[in-house]
C-alpha cells in the first residue's frame, strides 16, 4: 500500500486526473441505495494523498493545484451520485431531452466547485504530519456547509450521509445534525491515509486507532439509544397514507384529472384490515392531481362524499392566489374536511430552481431560448413566505415539508411550539426506479432523528413510510408499488441536543478541527 500511496502522491497530468475522478466516483457508493461507507473511506484517503501531492513553488500555487484536483474529485463524486437526474428530462422528452447533457454533466460540474474550495482550504492549512487530517476535515466540512447554503443550497448526498443511513450511527444526528455528522465522517473515514504515509509508528497507527474507537463508541451509543421502546401511537389518530404510483407524464394531462381523482378515492376507500381501525387522517402525496383543488367544487364534493364522518384529508395540491390582480401559484399542502371545505394550507417555501421556477436573474435570457421550469405553471411557482406549522383537526401541530424541503436540516422545524410530526409529501416519479428516490427518503429520515419527531411521508411512486423519532421505519411502501399504509402516528421523543444547541456544537467541532490544523502547521519541520 505504501507504493500505491506514493504513486498517487507523485502522479501527474491525466493520470492524476483519472485517479481523482475514479476516487470521487467510488465515494458515491457510500450513498443510498448502496450505503457502502467504507467506499467513501477509500475515496477520502486517496483525496488526502492527492492533496499531499499538490505542492507548488509557493503556498498559493499549491492551493490552486489542490483546488484543481479537488474539482475533478468532486465531479466524479457528483456524476456517479446524481446521474439519475437525467430521468427528469425524459418525462417530457419533446420539450426537455435536449437539455439532458446540461443537467447530467452541468450540475456535477457546478457542485464540484465546492469540493475544489474544500481541497484548496485544506491545502492552505496542510502539514506533513498526521495533523493534516484535521485540515482536510475542516476544509471539506466548510465546503459541504457552504454547498448546503449558497445559491439557495443543495445539500444532496452530503458526506455525512455515509454515516446517516446506519441505524446505530445515525443516532449521533440527534446531537450533531447532518453537518456535524459530515465533520466526523470526513475526519474518521480519512484517518487511514496516515497508515501508509506517517513517519513514526504513532503517526501511522494513532489516527486510525482513534478513528476506529470513535466509530465503535458512536455505534455503541446508537445501539443503546435504539434500545428505547417504539413510541406509542397518538390517541385518536389512525393514518392511511396513499401511494398511487401514477406515471409522471399522466399528471400533466388535465383531461385525466377526474380519472386520477377516482384512483385516489378508490385507494383511500379500501376497507381496513379486520384488526385495524378506520382511518381518521388520509394523506395523499405532492401535487396529487393536474388541477387546482380549491377551484374545483365538484372534486371537493367527491372528496367530502368519500371521507368517513369526522375524517380529514391532507394532500399535496397546487393552489392559486389572485391578490393585486396578478395570479400567483403555490406548491402547497392542503387540509380538507369531511364537508369539502379547505381548512388549512401550507405553501412550499424552498422551491427547486429550474424545476419549479427559473431564477429571476436568468429568467429573461433563458425563456428567450426556450428554457422554462419543468412544472407547467404560468411563470412558475411562487415561494411561500415562511416555514410555519399548520393545524389539522385531531392531530398535533404539523411541520409541513414539500418534496426536497426535507433535505435541509435547518428548515424542518418552524418557529413556535414544537410540532408533533414532520409531514413530507413528495413526487419522485420524475426519477423512476433509480437511486434518486432512495437518496431522498434517506435524507428525510434523518430529519426525524435530528429533531426527535416522527416523519410521515407520502410519495407518488414511493418511498412512502412512517419513521419514528429514532429513525426506525415502522411502515414502508417501496418504489414502484401502488398501495396504502394503515398505521398509527408515533409520539415524539424528548427534545434532542441538536434541537437545542446543534449549531453551537457544529461550530465547536469546526473550531477544534481548525485549531488542530493550526497546531500541525506550527509543528511542521522547518
Amino acid at each position: 500500500m505504501r507504493n500505491i500511496a506514493d504513486r498517487v502522491i507523485l502522479s501527474e497530468g491525466w493520470s492524476r486526473a483519472g485517479v481523482a475522478l475514479a476516487a470521487g466516483a467510488l465515494g458515491a457508493l457510500a450513498m443510498p441505495p448502496f450505503g457502502l461507507w467504507p467506499a467513501l473511506s477509500v475515496s477520502l484517503v486517496v483525496a488526502v494523498w492527492l492533496i499531499d501531492g499538490s505542492g507548488g513553488a509557493t503556498r498559493w500555487a499549491a492551493v490552486r493545484r489542490a483546488a484543481g484536483i479537488g474539482w475533478v474529485w468532486g465531479f466524479g463524486y457528483f456524476l456517479a451520485g446524481l446521474w439519475w437526474i437525467g430521468s427528469a428530462f425524459l418525462v417530457q422528452a419533446d420539450v426537455f431531452a435536449w437539455l439532458m447533457p446540461f443537467g447530467v454533466l452541468g450540475l456535477p460540474a457546478l457542485l464540484a466547485i465546492f469540493m475544489a474550495v474544500g481541497f484548496g482550504l485544506a491545502r492552505l492549512l496542510w502539514s506533513p504530519s498526521g495533523w493534516r487530517i484535521f485540515a482536510f476535515a475542516f476544509g471539506m466540512t466548510a465546503a459541504e456547509w457552504l454547498r448546503g447554503h449558497a445559491l439557495t443550497g443543495f445539500p444532496w448526498n452530503t458526506l455525512g450521509m455515509a454515516l446517516g443511513q446506519n441505524p446505530w450511527l445515525m443516532q449521533s444526528a440527534s446531537i450533531l445534525g447532518l453537518y456535524g455528522l459530515t465533520a466526523l465522517a470526513t475526519l474518521l473515514l480519512a484517518a487511514p491515509a496516515t497508515l501508509w504515509t506517517g513517519e513514526t509508528r504513532a503517526e501511522r497507527i494513532g489516527p486510525l486507532s482513534c478513528a476506529a474507537l470513535v466509530l465503535l463508541a458512536l455505534a455503541g451509543w446508537g445501539a443503546w439509544r435504539l434500545s428505547e421502546p417504539t413510541p406509542a401511537g397518538v390517541a385518536g389518530v389512525q393514518l392511511r397514507i396513499v401511494q398511487p404510483n401514477l406515471a409522471q407524464d399522466a399528471k400533466f394531462h388535465a383531461g385525466r384529472g377526474p380519472e386520477i381523482l377516482r384512483h385516489y378515492l378508490e385507494l383511500s376507500g379500501r376497507p381496513s384490515a379486520p384488526d385495524t381501525a378506520p382511518p381518521t387522517h388520509i394523506v395523499w402525496p405532492e401535487s396529487a392531481f393536474p388541477f387546482l383543488l380549491h377551484r374545483e367544487p365538484a372534486a371537493l364534493g367527491m372528496i367530502a362524499d368519500a371521507l368517513p364522518r369526522g375524517a380529514v384529508l391532507i394532500t399535496g395540491a397546487a393552489r392559486s392566489s389572485g391578490e393585486g390582480g396578478t395570479t400567483r401559484y403555490f406548491n402547497a399542502i392542503q387540509v380538507v374536511g369531511d364537508t369539502g371545505a379547505v381548512l388549512a394550507s401550507y405553501d412550499k417555501v424552498h422551491l427547486v430552481p429550474f424545476g419549479e421556477y427559473v431564477p429571476e436573474l436568468l429568467e429573461q435570457a433563458l425563456r428567450a431560448i426556450g428554457i422554462r421550469e419543468f412544472v407547467a405553471i404560468p411563470g412558475g411557482f411562487t415561494a411561500g413566505e415562511r416555514h410555519t406549522a399548520f393545524s389539522v383537526p385531531g392531530m398535533p401541530a404539523v411541520a409541513g415539508s414539500v418534496c426536497y424541503e426535507a433535505i435541509f436540516p435547518g428548515e424542518t422545524m418552524p418557529p413556535g411550539p414544537r410540532p408533533g410530526l414532520i409531514l413530507n409529501v413528495t413526487n419522485d416519479g420524475w426519477f423512476g426506479d433509480t437511486p434518486g428516490p432512495r437518496q431522498h427518503f434517506a435524507q428525510a429520515r434523518l430529519r426525524a432523528v435530528e429533531r426527535g419527531i416522527p416523519l410521515i411521508r407520502a410519495a407518488n411512486t414511493g418511498i412512502s413510510a412512517v419513521v419514528d423519532p429514532y429513525g426506525r421505519i415502522t411502515a414502508y411502501l417501496p418504489v414502484g408499488r401502488e398501495g396504502v399504509i394503515d398505521t398509527t402516528l408515533p409520539t415524539v421523543a424528548n427534545v434532542t441536543v441538536f434541537d437545542d444547541v446543534g449549531s453551537l456544537i457544529f461550530a465547536g467541532l469546526c473550531s477544534v478541527f481548525l485549531l488542530a490544523a493550526l497546531i500541525g502547521l506550527r509543528r511542521r519541520p522547518r
